[in-house]
């Protein structure tokens, strides 16, 4: 499992040396983020898509979850990131790496706090069809 993260860390972060371009994260309510889908292909019964995200300053993803696992890197300002119990679970700087896991119980939250944009690289692994993102309520701690 381990080799399969590291693999998908890196391919993100070859994608990026490459200079692939930029996309709309769509969790709602988010506010300042854009996104843009950089590649996308399925194999067998996953799709994996790479995406550029940047969050502007002041903005945040709003809550949601993923229905597979999402490897990432920053490659522009700080991301702080949010679990469920409102906890700061992360606070990824330019080379920071994050790895999200799947489903209903890793409800989370990102934002970025500095006063430039915050741009992450983002490799989702998705079953076949499913969204990006899921929007979830605001936690009660929220």
């Amino acid at each position: 499992m381990r080799a399969r993260h590291r693999f998908a860390l890196a391919a993100v972060s070859a994608a990026v040396a490459l200079g692939l371009a930029p996309g709309v994260a769509a969790a709602t309510p988010s506010e300042g983020v854009t996104g843009e889908i950089i590649a996308q292909a399925t194999v067998g019964d996953q799709d994996y898509i790479l995406r550029k995200v940047t969050i502007a300053p002041g903005g945040t993803t709003g809550w949601h979850f993923h229905d597979g696992m999402l490897y990432g890197i920053v490659t522009e300002g700080t991301l702080t990131h949010y679990k469920s119990d409102c906890a700061t679970d992360g606070i990824y700087n330019v080379g920071g790496t994050i790895v999200e896991s799947s489903g209903h119980g890793y409800v989370h939250m990102g934002r970025n706090l500095g006063p430039a944009p915050m741009v992450l690289h983002v490799l989702y692994v998705l079953p076949t069809g499913k969204p990006m993102s899921e929007d979830a309520p605001a936690p009660g701690c929220a």
